[in-house]
């Protein structure tokens, strides 16, 4: 097994706990997983910091804005909001993985990523 084949479950656990609806699409995580190459493997990188603004907008430029190719907004601001809220904001581990999972579920860009 592969180092991403062992993370799959962990970010599938994850994502089991938050108060997202429906059941995951293990596809589509290990897609959204693959794009992010090896910071998934980096203890500091494969987690967000919900509480620093610096990484919200990194979220939102980066992933949102670059990746998805969505217009800035207050749109991309409330998206991340309501997915923080989903994880819960008390969350320790709040998998990068699984916050862009949740983002791209939400805002049903899931053709960006083959699926």
């Amino acid at each position: 097994m592969s180092k991403l084949d062992d993370l799959i479950p962990t970010y599938a656990a994850a994502l089991a706990k938050t108060k997202s609806k429906g059941k995951s699409d293990e596809a589509l995580l290990r897609t959204i997983a693959k794009s992010l190459g090896p910071s998934i493997y980096r203890d500091d990188a494969s987690l967000i910091a919900a509480s620093d603004p610096k990484e919200i907008e990194r979220i939102k430029n980066n992933f949102l804005i670059k990746k998805l190719g969505l217009p800035d907004g207050p749109a991309l601001d409330k998206a991340i909001d309501d997915v923080l809220d989903l994880v819960g904001r008390a969350t320790k581990n709040k998998y990068r993985v699984v916050v862009y999972y949740l983002l791209v579920k939400l805002l049903k860009k899931e053709a960006k990523f083959g699926a």
